[in-house]
């Protein structure tokens, strides 16, 4: 520039905004948090939106006892976009946070407690036993609160729901009362698993399976009867995972379409248990794997015929303890012999031992055959232990009390070894039930527990889905949910249509007691055992409400709930607690029909929730929800995967590996969280690590620099600057165009819970549409263009822009957007929580006009390549001084590119446009046929006040100026 030049920087219309572009998260996310709270932006929204249709989200409740995971910061970041998302879109959409307070792990760190002040827990009245864990829920359940607001989630925080509230534990008492009343209730002795650790039944959602390796043994059982038989003396060889079941053995079954032969030892190795003559029947499958673990080869054995299963029929074995010195009888007696479906020949020896008291299928068999009593027993303790009498093994562990291997399995296996009982042993690795919570082994035992009957006919009269539990549970799944994603539904239904009885009791004492009473001296299957009585369920729901669960424990209970009518001599109160899954599964009744923000028909639009919930809480509130009001509970169920680190491990502290939510807010602020959240495919297992994070706070960068050139390019924009869509140019209609396809794209992704789809259709527009296309060829009208139309046109497109933008966006990135629009909006009452998505006119939209400029788009990009390898080769630094010749082959895409300012759409000083076939030298680009470009120099002077090389610079009354400038000017 001349000496004599003068400075037009002045004269732009740059851009003015305040707006920072280091965001600084961590340190004014909390800011925000104490405004929405002063300002009360989830109370307002209830207040204004009475008359809107509503939206529930039905939070299932994380467990009271711990800090929170990575798990716990995606379950609820998914939950608040959800419910931001439709109120947004014009609903009236609640969201009641609630926690799960009662049962073990709570029990656990109460016990822990007393254990190191040297207390026993079974000294403490068990009303300030449950008063501790009260206690200890309360702490935890503060200390989540304000976790779960640091990540920016929105809800009734002042008033969330507590499993242990009295009026939820009246509400739990009475739903588990309508199982009493409906004659779904029932208690039964049946194998179920059992904790030695934690000394309580437990349901299939509380147990999780892991590999543990396992002693198992092939033991000898001898043909006794009829001794006449040639078997006479042969052994029926079973084989177990599980030694320590033998003491309870009463029986071994055979399959019926089995191929068995008799096999003959005729000789043994030195080491082998085996003996010469010993005579074994044997599934043919699996008869010479069998023999292999007996250490006996193929020349040492041979098979002396077919026993077809007519024969197998009339035979009766002996245990091989039997008539063992200081046995006293104990294995005396013969053992039932028969067939059942369940034996296979894959693996094992083709017979299964049968101790029904430790195996569900086996009990099934001998319960429809009317023989439970004779093959029941009851040789295991609550704490694992084989019962005191119990010869030879009596007192023996299973599992010690730290959940590792105990003595009872070795016991076993030398006792039978010793009296010649064993044809081998080894070791297996392989998947077995633990405990979700102590993480040991379970075992099955049988005992006394109540159970819900999922296929006895519910007499409440409501039958519109089915009259079982189960019929309407599935017939539910099948007609009024709809699942995402749809997989979550296949699994449901199969848990279901197969799942056995529920088991609502657990012996322990921080729960939800069974309220019910049992008539001393009747037996279940009798009609009075069970008292039903509406009001004595009635006074004890009063006083659940007035004092809470702790009232069943208080003396004098028993006379004061069965009152005048009953004498209490005759009744046993029942103290076993319910299940925890029963409590969750039964928040619909007082979250959902019983508080003011609940819902009128008393059912969730969403449950959302991870993928073990199908186990869990879906599943239990499936069950609760089918016995006491007929269907589900939810229209929609949507599951999320696992979390994962960057290379798809699971995350343990012992690998080092885990990503504390915390840690990531303080270093990236809770939006980088959200938005990995918004990027990633939930419905599947998702991965998150440093690398990934720096990767989200790449993309949070450019979205911020988006909007902050929004708020640049809108300072000062009044309404007296806007302009009608009708009379704005086509570039900043083409704009409008893909705002109305993005708007019915982002509505559909939020109603169908589809935030990845949301962000990536945003972030895309964004980056590619805005920043590199419209943002980049309007730059010069709005910074160059005096106060002309098409300067007005841009910034009322960019209005427009930012409305939508911000709203899409604030369910996501809540505290950014809030920032973003408080920067344009500011004032004490404003936020952008409480904006809707701006509706988005149908005239937008035009077909043929996006057609048009999908073929500029791609004339455009065929120039930039083309000037890009000038700039690389340093002929020009940058597209302005150049002025090109573009041949175009396609006569309707040269009519097209003729219609529009193309040398403005290419950033150039000029172009030329001609259908002359493109020269040998002409730049192309594969993806761009029927296009040539020829670079040119632009000729004239440089426009020093918007830098365009044009042949009329300098002859204006402004010196160095072109045409439009001086007219700017």
């Amino acid at each position: 520039m001349c000496a004599e030049t003068p400075d037009y920087k002045d004269t732009l219309n740059l851009p003015k905004t305040d707006f920072p572009m280091r965001a600084g998260l961590p340190k004014r996310e909390p800011e925000w948090l104490d405004r929405w709270e002063k300002i009360g932006i989830y109370d307002r929204l209830r207040a204004t939106a009475a008359d809107r249709p509503p939206f529930t989200l039905h939070d299932g409740p994380p467990y009271a006892n711990g800090h929170l995971h990575i798990g716990h910061a995606l379950n609820k970041t998914i939950k608040d976009m959800i419910v931001r998302s439709h109120q947004m879109m014009g609903h009236e959409a609640r969201y009641v946070p609630g926690w799960d307070c009662h049962g073990l792990p709570i029990e656990w760190k109460i016990e822990e407690q007393y254990r190191a002040k040297g207390k026993n827990k079974d000294e403490v009245p068990v009303i300030d036993f449950r008063q501790e864990c009260r206690k200890f829920a309360e702490g935890w359940v503060d200390i989540q609160r304000e976790e779960f607001k640091r990540l920016g989630i929105t809800g009734n925080w002042a008033d969330p729901y507590l499993t242990m509230d009295f009026h939820a534990e009246r509400v739990i008492a009475e739903e588990f009362m309508k199982f009493l009343m409906t004659g779904t209730l029932y208690q039964g002795s049946k194998p179920v698993m059992w904790s030695p650790v934690e000394q309580t039944a437990l349901a299939e959602a509380e147990v999780e399976y892991h590999d543990k390796e396992s002693f198992t043994i092939w033991v000898k059982f001898k043909v006794a009867e009829p001794a006449d038989s040639d078997l006479a003396g042969a052994y029926v060889v079973i084989w177990t995972t599980t030694p320590w079941t033998m003491p309870s053995n009463k029986a071994v079954v055979y399959g019926e379409d089995i191929a068995y032969g008799l096999y003959e030892v005729t000789g043994t190795p030195e080491q082998s248990w085996a003996n010469v003559g010993d005579r074994y029947i044997l599934a043919d499958n699996v008869a010479g794997d069998v023999m292999t673990r007996a250490r006996l080869d193929d020349s040492m054995y041979t098979r002396l015929r077919d026993v077809p299963v007519s024969e197998l029929a009339p035979l009766a074995l002996t245990h091989p303890l039997k008539g063992v010195e200081g046995g006293h009888g104990e294995w005396d007696g013969l053992r039932d012999f028969r067939a059942a479906d369940f034996v296979t020949d894959t693996e094992g020896t083709g017979f299964v031992h049968c101790a029904p008291s430790h195996g569900m299928e086996e009990f099934e068999l001998y319960r429809d055959l009317g023989m439970l009593e004779q093959v029941i027993t009851y040789n295991v303790m609550e704490d694992g232990s084989f019962r005191a009498d119990l010869p030879f093994f009596g007192g023996k562990m299973i599992l010690k009390p730290n959940g590792k291997e105990g003595d009872a399995n070795k016991a076993v296996i030398d006792k039978l070894a010793e009296v010649g009982g064993l044809l081998a042993r080894g070791k297996i690795k392989h998947s077995y039930p633990h405990s979700w919570r102590s993480k040991a082994p379970v075992i099955y035992r049988n005992t006394p527990q109540w159970f819900a009957s999922i296929d006895r006919k519910v007499g409440d009269g409501q039958d519109d889905y089915g009259t079982t539990i189960r019929e309407r549970a599935l017939t539910s799944i099948d007609q009024l949910v709809k699942f995402t994603p749809q997989t979550g539904r296949n699994r449901l239904y199969s848990m279901i249509e197969t799942r056995p009885d529920w088991v609502l009791s657990r012996q322990r004492a921080w729960g939800v007691p069974l309220t019910c009473f049992v008539k001393k001296g009747a037996l279940p299957t009798d009609p009075e055992f069970l008292l039903r009585d509406p009001a004595v369920n009635a006074r004890i729901a009063e006083a659940f409400e007035a004092e809470g669960a702790d009232c069943w424990y208080a003396e004098g209970a028993k006379e004061r709930f069965l009152g005048n009518g009953y004498d209490a001599e005759e009744w046993e109160q029942v103290f076993d607690v319910l299940d925890v899954w029963f409590d969750s599964g039964s928040t619909h009744a007082f979250v959902l029909r019983d508080r003011a923000d609940g819902t009128a028909d008393g059912i969730a639009d969403v449950y959302m929730e991870g993928t073990d919930q199908h186990r869990g809480w879906f599943h239990s509130s499936m069950l609760q929800a089918c016995g006491t009001i007929g269907r589900a509970p939810y229209r929609n169920v949507v599951t999320h995967g696992f979390t994962l680190d960057e290379k798809g491990n699971k995350m343990s502290k012992s690998l080092g590996n885990t990503i504390v939510p915390e840690e990531v807010v303080k270093q990236y602020g809770a939006d980088i969280l959200r938005l990995w959240v918004a990027q990633t495919d939930y419905t599947a297992d998702q991965r998150i690590g440093p690398e990934i994070l720096k990767g989200v706070a790449d993309s949070y960068r450019r979205l911020r620099n988006t909007m902050r050139f929004l708020l640049g390019a809108l300072g000062h924009f009044t309404e007296a600057d806007r302009v009608d869509a009708a009379d704005m140019p086509e570039l900043e209609r083409w704009v409008l165009h893909r705002l109305a396809e993005l708007d019915e794209k982002v509505r559909e992704g939020y109603r169908s819970f589809d935030f990845q789809s949301v962000f990536q259709s945003v972030f895309t527009f964004c980056t590619v549409d805005l920043s590199a296309f419209y943002f980049d060829i309007r730059k010069d009208a709005l910074y160059c263009d005096g106060d002309t139309a098409r300067r007005k046109a841009a910034r009322t497109v960019m209005d427009l822009l930012f409305h939508r933008l911000t709203t899409w966006l604030a369910p996501v990135l809540v505290f950014t957007m809030e920032d973003v629009w408080l920067d344009r909006f500011p004032g004490e009452e404003s936020s952008v929580h409480l904006q809707d998505f701006p509706e988005t006119p149908e005239s937008w939209r035009d077909e043929a006009l996006a057609a048009k400029w999908a073929q500029v788009r791609a004339a455009r990009r065929a120039v930039t390549a083309a000037l890009e390898i000038q700039r690389t080769d340093k002929v020009i630094g940058a597209s302005l001084e150049a002025a090109p010749v573009v041949h175009v082959e396609d006569a309707g895409m040269l009519e097209a590119l003729k219609t529009v300012a193309f040398d403005d759409i290419c950033i150039t000083s000029a172009i030329t446009l001609t259908a002359d076939p493109a020269p040998q030298e002409a730049f192309r680009m594969a993806e761009v046929p029927g296009v040539g470009v020829v670079f040119e120099k632009a000729d004239g002077g440089k426009c020093q006040r918007c830098w365009k090389i044009l042949p009329d610079v300098g002859s204006h009354a402004h010196p160095a100026t072109c045409a439009r400038c001086d007219a700017a000017l």
